[in-house]
């Protein structure tokens, strides 16, 4: 297994700012903060309607993520389609898409598979994201069906959380997604948000990716989706953000 610094940590970073305070001066701030970082973060992750700017801002100096169907994981598949046609259009990177949970529990495995299946082919080459909001699923079998709902459907990544609910990131919930992962094939990648703050919370979700997939974590296959850790790991590095 790999050693993780904190240093090493920023880059399987999503830079993250989806807070309802968020603006261009805000946006504008973020993108000069990842680009004087020690080592930069996997992408930023942002609102559709900030996509735009931070493209321009950075000038694909990294990738750009945002969220579709974000964030109460609706069942409208053409309004999903059309509000991720225009992030493609803006130039989003990578997508972040909320899977259809309610529909999912109520019964509706085809929409969930349907919907993501449509966005990845819309997608393309661009990383597919999908938001399984575990803390929102009532058991671990509920996880396991999902992640492979997603993967049968083309995901490039299972992702926790929206971070916008109650319970984010579990440990439990990762295993059960990362070991669904690892049997559908080992090919898709991981990524833990909602709720995380702190180097060693990182460092178990970055352990359980290391020891089921039996791989050494790279950003194309693991991600951690945060804001304040990003702050308190530049501080640990001795540098200012």
């Amino acid at each position: 297994m790999t050693a993780l610094t904190p240093q090493a940590l920023i880059g399987f970073i999503d830079l993250t700012d989806l807070s309802d305070q968020c603006s261009e001066s805000t946006i504008t701030t973020l993108c000069a903060t990842a680009i004087s970082s020690p080592v930069q973060p996997a992408s930023l992750c942002l609102w559709p309607q900030f996509v735009s700017l931070a493209q321009r801002t950075l000038g694909q100096s990294l990738p750009v993520a945002t969220v579709i169907n974000f964030p109460h994981g609706g069942d409208d598949i053409e309004f999903v389609l059309t509000d991720l046609d225009e992030a493609i259009s803006d130039g989003a990177d990578e997508i972040d898409l909320v899977f259809p949970w309610r529909a999912f529990l109520a019964g509706d495995s085809a929409l969930a598979f349907d919907m993501i299946a449509a966005a990845k082919e819309r997608c393309g080459s661009r990383l597919l994201k999908i938001i399984l909001e575990t803390g929102a699923l009532p058991h671990a079998e509920a996880i396991r069906a999902a992640s492979l709902c997603a993967l049968d459907a083309g995901a490039d990544f299972l992702k926790t959380s929206t971070g916008k609910i109650e319970v984010g990131a579990t440990e439990a919930a990762a295993q059960i997604m990362l070991e669904t992962i690892r049997d559908h094939g080992n090919t898709a990648g991981f990524k833990a948000s909602g709720g995380l703050r702190t180097f060693a919370q990182a460092e178990r979700y970055y352990t359980l990716f290391e020891t089921i997939c039996g791989m050494p974590a790279t950003k194309e296959r693991f991600r951690i989706g945060a804001s304040a850790l990003f702050e308190t790991l530049i501080k640990e590095t001795g540098r200012p953000s």
